[in-house]
């Protein structure tokens, strides 16, 4: 369930937001404004996503599911938790003030406020807790491979084409 605070930010930032709807479509969306910040596209491994919103004057960004999603980064060997809605506010190589993600550390939940690229030579992704707690893992991890990326292009053509017909 989202909080009042959530919901009012969200509500807010509909005005002059981009705002798209469907799983197909809304995966494609996420990995293209993943893309667009130069992070990794597979950062946002959300399943069933209702709504993907983008106001592009804040650099707010919202993307709402059926259900919360439990992910593994097997390259890494890190769970990682997407509430049923997710927020932040974006630029370029860097996602800060984000709610609905937590990573499991040792045998605790903890929430991540931002996820960032600092130098891009690195390839490293930082995860900074609001605590200042944060780590980092090389960028690799979060790849899509492009069998996935090219399944989830061509199901959100599909869902576009269906959507003006």
């Amino acid at each position: 369930m989202s909080t009042v605070k959530e919901e009012l930010t969200i509500e807010a930032q509909r005005v002059d937001a981009e705002i798209y709807n469907g799983d197909a479509l809304c995966r494609k969306k996420s990995m293209d404004l993943l893309r667009e910040i130069s992070l990794p596209l597979g950062l946002l491994p959300l399943e069933d996503i209702e709504e993907v919103g983008l106001n592009r004057s804040t650099g707010f960004v919202w993307l709402r599911q059926k259900k919360r999603k439990d992910h593994l980064f097997r390259k890494i060997g890190r769970w990682t938790s997407y509430g049923k809605e997710v927020t932040a506010v974006v630029e370029n190589r860097r996602m800060r003030k984000i709610t609905g993600v937590k990573v499991k550390e040792l045998l605790i939940w903890v929430s991540l406020s931002d996820i960032y690229i600092d130098d891009p030579a690195s390839e490293k992704v930082t995860f900074r807790a609001p605590t200042g707690l944060s780590r980092c893992f090389p960028a690799t991890a979060f790849d899509v491979d492009e069998a996935e990326l090219k399944k989830i292009v061509e199901a959100a053509e599909k869902e576009e084409a269906t959507a003006v017909a």
